[in-house]
């Protein structure tokens, strides 16, 4: 499909979306909630693509959601109405495609508020530029936490910081960001999109799907209770793992001391 919202440019072994509204520090959108997902699914019917990286045009990643219009939207005045999201309480759809999709690594350049927040959340690892801003800004506008974030947030960053960032709704740069735990990596602005890609080549570089079953498990098995449905789930994985050709090359490159050559299929 055509993009209006983003841009989707596989790079190799890497595809890379840029939530592209930069006059508006990429504020998100209906378009844009249905064009990510897109794209991610797209990503994961691409064979070639290991993993992909997301980040934003301009000086923003992302300023939340546009509310450009919402006075009018929720009296039933005009077109402009809050995105699917916000109106049924927070889809499920974007973190959905996320976390079960390939491996996704966040690029923050910029500004990332509300559900610019939520979505790096939901990705896989998270680096941020110096010049980055986090917010959980839901209470500042008389909301609650949406689209997976009362869940991702105290997953990510635990509860004490979870509970800090939602209910002051500060801002708080990416220093205070990387101590919290919302970010694992912090990087000059220059440097982001190069170390952004180092990482992302690196993992696509890995048995593809070796890679997506093991996120999988992590993300299924971080609030199951049940230590016998995990290990099933892990003893199930491996014995699928073990018939494929990358475990097989993995285990023929080491007694031929050379490196492994995966992802030939």
């Amino acid at each position: 499909m055509p993009y209006e919202h983003i841009l989707y440019e596989p790079r190799g072994g890497v595809a890379l979306i840029t939530l592209n509204r930069p006059e508006k520090l990429n504020a998100w959108t209906q378009t844009m909630e249905n064009e990510v997902i897109d794209a991610v699914e797209t990503a994961a019917a691409d064979p070639s693509i290991g993993c992909l990286v997301v980040t934003g045009a301009g000086r923003g990643f992302c300023a939340g959601a546009d509310i450009s219009g919402w006075d009018r939207g929720l009296r039933g005045e005009g077109s402009a109405r809050p995105s699917k999201m916000l109106l049924e309480g927070g889809s499920p759809e974007v973190p959905h495609a996320l976390t079960r999709g390939k491996p996704i690594v966040a690029a923050v350049n910029g500004v990332s508020v509300g559900v610019g927040l939520t979505m790096t959340l939901s990705c896989d690892i998270r680096i941020a530029s110096s010049e980055a801003r986090f917010s959980a800004r839901f209470v500042r506008v008389g909301l609650t936490p949406e689209c997976g974030s009362s869940r991702y947030l105290p997953l990510v960053a635990g509860l004490p910081n979870a509970l800090y960032m939602t209910l002051t709704g500060r801002i708080i740069d990416a220093e205070e960001a990387l101590r919290r735990g919302l970010v694992d990596r912090i990087v000059p602005p220059d440097q982001l999109m190069p170390e952004a890609f180092k990482l992302a080549e690196e993992i696509a570089a890995n048995p593809r799907d070796a890679v997506w079953m093991a996120k999988r498990l992590l993300h299924m098995n971080a609030t199951e209770t049940d230590l016998r449905r995990v290990v099933t789930l892990e003893c199930y994985s491996i014995r699928e793992r073990q018939s494929e050709p990358d475990h097989k090359e993995a285990v023929t490159a080491f007694m031929e001391k050379r490196e492994p050559a995966f992802n030939k299929r």
